[in-house]
């Protein structure tokens, strides 16, 4: 009996289902009904009634998670004890657009609370990181989920959400997202990614008109061409120091905006080790105080 089946049993409870439960723990609800199954297993009795449309707990599984919430609370203290030193390396893959805004955070922080912890960075697409993870090139990568999820296989842990923005050149004059699809053409960031992809449906259902002119790989890039009147685009909510060189206007979409998912990504089937544990807080604590971030 794996511990973390327990971690979504009590997931399962505080949601009040296993889809809403499966979401939170990165895992399908498949995975999260199998989990749930084995558990009855080991207590030979059932801790959900199954007779109806919806999967309902049955007082057995409150009972289950209140007598393990004491001793899953000690064991986490005893893994996060701070007078064991955390050290060792890890080697991570950071994408493009995170390079510049999130990565000398990261590394600062985890100088400063863990100096023997070493950072290996990699920078790539994330196609690349998400294989070289699989690989194990990269014990860990800081990328974008992809729209359908992504394999089974990896470990999916929730960072933060970065939505979507329309970005225009300085001397665009419409008050508009719609008006500036009319004035100029539409520069396309990287379709093969899932931020291309996200971008390019929300303005396909949303801006007919809008004039492909060019498609380009990165952020930098993309601001570059925006900058100096070459057209508008979508891209991730950027960090505003990214836009000291290239000034730029920045349009909110406001309600019903795309989002991206941004997740630490690692090897399912391998322990979560004290060091993957700070690299995880580290990089919350430096997202929480990004101006382009939403959790």
């Amino acid at each position: 009996m794996k511990f973390s089946f327990f971690e979504t049993l009590e997931a399962v409870l505080r949601t009040g289902s296993l889809s809403r439960a499966a979401d939170e723990m990165n895992l399908t609800p498949s995975a999260v009904s199998m989990q749930m199954k084995q558990v009855e297993v080991f207590f030979g009795q059932p801790l959900f009634d199954r007779s109806g449309l919806q999967v309902k707990p049955m007082p057995f599984a409150h009972e289950v998670a209140s007598v393990m919430q004491l001793p899953m609370q000690q064991i986490e203290q005893l893994r996060r004890r701070k007078s064991i030193q955390i050290e060792g390396s890890i080697r991570l893959g950071v994408i493009e657009s995170m390079q510049a805004s999130l990565l000398p955070s990261v590394i600062h922080h985890l100088l400063k609370k863990h100096p023997a912890l070493q950072l290996k960075p990699a920078r790539g697409r994330a196609v690349e990181l998400i294989a070289a993870v699989k690989a194990n090139e990269l014990d860990a990568a800081i990328v974008v989920q992809p729209v359908k999820g992504g394999s089974q296989r990896l470990h999916w842990q929730h960072l933060f959400k970065n939505e979507l923005v329309v970005i225009a050149p300085p001397s665009a004059k419409a008050a508009k997202i719609h008006q500036l699809f009319c004035d100029y053409p539409w520069i396309r960031f990287d379709a093969s990614t899932s931020t291309g992809k996200l971008a390019a449906q929300w303005i396909g259902q949303n801006m007919p008109q809008a004039q492909k002119s060019m498609d380009l790989p990165s952020v930098h890039a993309v601001l570059s061409m925006v900058n100096a009147g070459l057209g508008v685009s979508m891209v991730p909510s950027i960090d505003p120091r990214m836009m000291i060189a290239y000034p730029v206007k920045v349009y909110p979409i406001g309600r019903g905006a795309p989002a991206l998912n941004v997740v630490l990504l690692t090897k399912k089937n391998e322990p979560n080790t004290r060091t993957m544990d700070a690299l995880f807080d580290a990089i919350q604590s430096v997202a929480s105080n990004l101006p382009v971030t939403a959790h």
